[in-house]
């Protein structure tokens, strides 16, 4: 393919949208917080640092990562059905379909992932679904190289996925949305950092942004 065959293949394909899930498209952290309080006599404080999150009613001592996690993944197993709609992200999602391609990256174990298009698609959500462990930057780059986007817009509500991003997809363009309000504020911001280009947490401000970065010259 000559040069001037790969700006015209270029200039045709579809942009591309990669959105998280939790805290993006789906409201999770509200919910396994108040699991936690029914099930297991957990507090979960939004505030403190995740490692030291989680303290046991009966004795204030703090669970251990191990059982974080352990906790996290019964969570998946049985209460997928409690999360409900980041406020706005149903429509934005319809609008930004018109638009682009959109694809969900979720860092949910692999066994998960039909889990998780199955509830998005009750939602309305009807997007192919990437399953991913760790950080997200080498899950992003596969992904551009498999829909050859003329331009790309990654979604996450984690600085550290923005900077993942940065390190190995720098083309894309990042935009850091944690759509839980209580959560927001004691999120680490990935546009401060530096990683991510922008950090806006409601859709209604967020879409414009979105589609008018879409709409520019790669």
């Amino acid at each position: 393919m000559n040069a001037t065959s790969t700006q015209a293949a270029s200039t045709q394909a579809r942009p591309l949208v990669i959105t998280d899930c939790d805290e993006v498209l789906l409201r999770m952290v509200a919910h396994f917080r108040e699991w936690l309080g029914e099930a297991h006599d957990i507090d979960f404080a939004f505030q403190s640092d995740f490692a030291r999150a989680l303290t046991r009613r009966e004795d204030g001592t703090v669970v251990e990562q191990k059982e974080i996690w352990r906790l996290l993944n019964a969570f998946f197993d049985s209460e997928m059905d409690r999360q409900d709609p980041v406020e706005g992200a149903i429509e934005a999602y319809g609008q930004l379909a018109e638009k682009a391609d959109v694809v969900v990256l979720t860092n949910l174990l692999d066994h998960r992932q039909e889990d998780r298009a199955r509830q998005l698609a009750r939602h309305g959500i009807d997007a192919k679904v990437y399953t991913n462990q760790g950080p997200k930057g080498g899950a992003i780059a596969r992904i551009v190289e498999e829909y050859g986007p003329r331009r790309t817009v990654f979604i996450d509500d984690l600085s550290q996925h923005h900077n993942s991003a940065r390190e190995l997809a720098p083309d894309t363009l990042r935009l850091h949305l944690c759509g839980e309000p209580d959560l927001a504020p004691h999120i680490a911001c990935g546009a401060k950092a530096g990683d991510a280009h922008a950090r806006i947490d409601r859709w209604d401000e967020a879409l414009p942004w979105i589609l008018e970065n879409l709409e520019k010259p790669a």
